[in-house]
């Protein structure tokens, strides 16, 4: 739970600087380049001469994820100054919940496979409603 919050103040942080900007591109651009930074630096941390030796066996699909990850954190960066952190990160949850059961569903991406029962999607409908009631309720 707490990366979740983590995460919020963290996006926030960068759509903020998108606002002062006046500019979500150029406020996204820069929150990648200090996080390519300190991804470089983290890296070090953990570097040996063969750090590198596996990435052959890595589908080039995969390595597609760090423009995944950009164009996902400019989206919400964006969303946040116009419906505000907390829309963005109930319907956000709601999307990575529905996101993960179909994943664990079909055992994309290596997760190991959890069929989708009528309790998990019931789940996912009172969490559907929560989002309703947690976005639009007045």
């Amino acid at each position: 739970m707490l990366l979740g919050v983590v995460l919020a103040v963290h996006l926030s942080m960068n759509g903020n600087v998108g606002a002062v900007l006046n500019n979500a591109r150029v406020g996204n651009a820069l929150f990648w380049c200090i996080g390519a930074l300190g991804a470089v630096l983290i890296g070090l941390t953990g570097w040996h001469s063969t750090a590198l030796e596996p990435l052959k066996d890595v589908h080039p699909v995969l390595l597609t994820a760090g423009l995944l990850g950009a164009c996902l954190v400019f989206a919400i960066a964006w969303l946040i100054p116009q419906v505000g952190a907390g829309a963005v990160m109930i319907t956000l949850i709601a999307g990575q919940v529905l996101g993960g059961l179909m994943m664990s569903h079909f055992g994309w991406l290596g997760s190991p496979v959890q069929p989708i029962s009528l309790t998990k999607l019931a789940g996912v409908a009172v969490m559907i409603a929560g989002v309703a009631l947690a976005t639009y309720g007045k």
